[in-house]
């Protein structure tokens, strides 16, 4: 079953009359004759009854049309959506950002797609780092903003800032009075553990000391309950130091070893990108970013 047949078919319902419809197909009639007898014999049996100057649905007909006007206006949608797309006059965009990432940091850069790439439909999904990786790899979505180390090779990373690790607690911890915390003091340490927290997962891969122990008080997925604990006395835990602090939070760097990380812009290596990707990806390039 062609496309044509089904338009042929559609304005032959309204004509009903092969000379007018072949006219409004802008076809000569014996093609139009040609198209609907091929439709036919595809449906098994006669769409239209001739008499005289006027044609009629039959009862096939009438079963047929409203699957074949559905078909046919999806079609048309979808092309006419692919010529949006095309020539940018509505582009949507899926960027990743994980959770981690300070949206005080990315702001920036959000408000320059929007002022100069007005045509982006831009939607955003926060996740943290592996499932972002696993979401990339599906396709699920075009790019990403990732701070992991060792990306798999399938990825290309354009790094864009670097920022260090630090402890946060509230006043009064004894951390309050030193410049910088020792990764070896936190031995012993109470300890809000970040559920997203990356640097949990990569602690031994970045060559970080494996015979410190924290007495974990509490863990959860929520910053906001994280940096509450914290200000209630709870303890210390580990955060990059863009990342949004809850008034009476403060933060000192991490040293002995100092931990960083990259945050890069990720995309699919070898993967074809939309007019939407590769316009984005161009002005992350040549975006001048700032840290807070």
């Amino acid at each position: 079953m062609e496309l044509n047949q089904i338009k042929y078919f559609l304005t032959l319902c309204r004509e009903l009359n092969f000379t007018r419809a072949a006219v409004a197909c802008n076809v000569s009639q014996p093609a139009l004759t040609r198209a609907i007898k091929s439709l036919e014999d595809e449906l098994g049996g006669e769409l239209f009854r001739r008499e005289r100057g006027n044609s009629h649905l039959t009862d096939l007909g009438k079963l047929a049309k409203p699957h074949l006007e559905q078909v046919y206006n999806a079609t048309q949608a979808v092309r006419q959506e692919a010529e949006s797309f095309k020539v940018a006059a509505k582009a949507p965009l899926t960027l990743g950002v994980m959770c981690t990432v300070s949206p005080l940091v990315i702001a920036g850069f959000l408000r320059a797609i929007r002022e100069k790439i007005p045509t982006i439909e831009l939607k955003l999904i926060e996740l943290p780092g592996a499932d972002l990786l696993d979401s990339m790899m599906k396709g699920e979505m075009d790019i990403a903003l990732i701070g992991l180390p060792n990306l798999p090779e399938r990825l290309d990373a354009t790094p864009f800032f670097t920022e260090r690790y630090g402890v946060a607690f509230a006043k009064g911890h004894r951390f309050e009075n030193q410049t910088a915390v020792r990764v070896r003091d936190l031995d012993s340490e109470s300890y809000v553990q970040r559920a997203s927290c990356e640097l949990d997962r990569y602690w031994k891969d970045i060559g970080m000391p494996t015979d410190i122990t924290v007495k974990v008080v509490f863990r959860s997925e929520r910053e906001d309950w994280i940096q509450a604990l914290l200000v209630a006395g709870f303890g210390c835990t580990i955060m990059p130091e863009f990342c949004p602090r809850l008034p009476g939070v403060s933060l000192r760097v991490l040293v002995e070893p100092k931990v960083k990380r990259t945050v890069s812009l990720v995309t699919v290596a070898g993967r074809r990108f939309t007019p939407a990707t590769k316009a984005v990806v161009q002005l992350a390039r040549n975006y001048r970013w700032e840290t807070v």
